[in-house]
Order: C-alpha cells, then sequence, then structure tokens
C-alpha cells in the first residue's frame, strides 16, 4: 500500500507553500516523501518536484494555442492529463513502492466541485497503484473573519467532500494570521466546530449586501448543517507542532498508522479509538497563542 495525501485549495490557500512546509517536514520525521506537480499555473514552485505536468502539457501553451483563459486553459489541461493518465502512472510506479506521496493540485475550485477530470485521475490512481489518499482541503483561515465569506468557505467544502468521495481533511490554513484581517464573532471553535450557523445570521444581516438574500442565506445554512459533515482543522505550517499534530491526524484518516503493525483485530480498533487529544491543539492552544483575548487586554489597560 502506498499513502499520500491530494492538497487542494482555493487561490491564496497557501497550498503550494503547504506541500513545500510538508514535504520538508515529512522528510525530517524519516519518511522518503516525494511531491507530484500537477498544477499547471504553479510557475515557481519552491520544492523540487519528482513529478511536473509542464513535462507533458504547459498552460501557457494552451491558453496561445486555444485563445483560452487561465481558468478555461486549467480545465483543458486537467481534460488533458485524464486522456493521458497512463504517462502518470508511469512516471509514479518506480516511486510507489517506498515513497509517500503528496499531490499538488490546481487551486481551481470547479475542478473539484463541478468538473470530474480530477476525480477520475484520482479513482484511476487508486485502483491502478493501490494508493491510500487522504484529501486535504486548504482554506484562507482570514475568511473567518467575515460572516458571508466563511457561509461560501462551507459550501465549497462540502461541495468538494461529496464530489471527491475521499477520506477529507479540511483545513484552516495561515491561522497565525487569522486576526490580521479583524476579530471574530465568536470563539474558534465556533467555526472549527461548525455550530448553530443562525448565530451568524445577525452578523449576516449587518451587511446591506448579505441582508438582501437573507433567505436564500438561511437556507444554504440549513443545507450545511442538515448534512453535518463539515468541520476543520488549524495549521501554522511553520510551527512544527501544529504541522506534527495535523500529520497524526492525517495518518489515522488513510490508515498509515496501521502500516507497520502485524496483530490482531484487537490491537487495530485499540489504535483506531485512541484520542488524538486533537481538540485542544486545534482550537483552544490555537486561540490563546494567535488570538487576543480582549477582556484581558481592557482588564489590563484599567489596571495601568
Amino acid at each position: 500500500m502506498v499513502f499520500g495525501q491530494v492538497v487542494i485549495g482555493p487561490p491564496g490557500s497557501g497550498k503550494t507553500t503547504y506541500c513545500n512546509g510538508m514535504s520538508q517536514f515529512l522528510s525530517l520525521i524519516g519518511r522518503k516523501v516525494v511531491v507530484i506537480n500537477l498544477d499547471p499555473a504553479n510557475d515557481a514552485l519552491p520544492y523540487d518536484c519528482a513529478i511536473n505536468i509542464e513535462d507533458l502539457i504547459k498552460l501557457s501553451d494552451v491558453m496561445s494555442e486555444h485563445s483560452l483563459g487561465p481558468n478555461g486553459g486549467l480545465v483543458y489541461c486537467m481534460d488533458y492529463l485524464e486522456k493521458n493518465i497512463d504517462w502518470l502512472e508511469d512516471k509514479l510506479k518506480p516511486l510507489i513502492d517506498d515513497h509517500y506521496l503528496l499531490f499538488d493540485f490546481p487551486g481551481q475550485v470547479e475542478l473539484f466541485s463541478l468538473h470530474t477530470n480530477a476525480r477520475n485521475i484520482i479513482n484511476r490512481l487508486i485502483k491502478k497503484l493501490d494508493l491510500r489518499l487522504t484529501a486535504m482541503h486548504l482554506v484562507d483561515a482570514h475568511l473567518c473573519c467575515d460572516p458571508g465569506k466563511y457561509v461560501s468557505a462551507l459550501l465549497l467544502s462540502l461541495s468538494t467532500m461529496l464530489h471527491l468521495e475521499l477520506p477529507h481533511i479540511n483545513v484552516f490554513s495561515k491561522i497565525d494570521l487569522i486576526e490580521n484581517y479583524g476579530n471574530l464573532a465568536f470563539n474558534l471553535d465556533f467555526y472549527t466546530d461548525v455550530q448553530d450557523l443562525s448565530y451568524l445570521q445577525y452578523h449576516l444581516d449587518q451587511d446591506p449586501r448579505s441582508a438582501k438574500y437573507r433567505k436564500l442565506t438561511k437556507e444554504l445554512c440549513d443545507v450545511i448543517d442538515d448534512f453535518s459533515l463539515v468541520n476543520f482543522t488549524t495549521l501554522d505550517i511553520q510551527d512544527k507542532e501544529s504541522v506534527g499534530n495535523l500529520v497524526k491526524l492525517i495518518d489515522k484518516s488513510n490508515g498509515y498508522i496501521f502500516s507497520s503493525i502485524d496483530s490482531s483485530a484487537v490491537e487495530f480498533s485499540k489504535i483506531a479509538a485512541a484520542p488524538l487529544d486533537w481538540d485542544y491543539y486545534r482550537t483552544a492552544a490555537v486561540q490563546e497563542k494567535y488570538m487576543k483575548d480582549d477582556e484581558v487586554v481592557q482588564q489590563k489597560s484599567r489596571m495601568q
């Protein structure tokens, strides 16, 4: 069995930075890791990739030859890769025996919520090469500061989960910068656990643009609540403790923690049920480290 991650996320989510940081971390803890760049829009890679889609097709050539914009060009490139999937399989076969795989996919959200090409590519690799992959969906943490953008991120995350049908982890990336765009209306666990979205209604109504679509927004929030599938973990890619805790969660989702175990079903179940103490590191520790406690600040100012 071969393990790895499918890394996706909209522009600005830090997807390629994540691949660079994660590959360095995994190498430091002793794993042989390779990055596969399947994003034709990556024109300046911060990491060394074992496979690069530009060796098969280039976005600039597609845009020039077919008079397409960046979005249309990316869809064309993914369609072309799907039709030439044998090229990718041949490149992967020498690596799968002893490497951990990081797939850096394009950041165009339509590819993972509407189009089938990326999903077909992933499913073909899973079946043909016996891969165990986790989808890592990165969302910029600052979207929590805007209720409307937060609801949009929830809808995108839910759509992607249903579309890909993979073990899936949604991640608030750049959590160390979360308050650069303003204070949160609620504690961080409200946003990571996706608690009762009706509490957001008041804050949404303060924006005239959102108030106009109040009924639609309520219906969309009800859809998210009814599915009850979406939650988020947190990540500061420059913090080794944050990355380490995320790796534990990923390893549990794709089964990597069981890969070196030769034991009974009882022992497997014990490991599967073992707590990761993730809730503390996902919310409480992050809030203490990166978010100001306004009440404490006010108390200190009064004392002075």
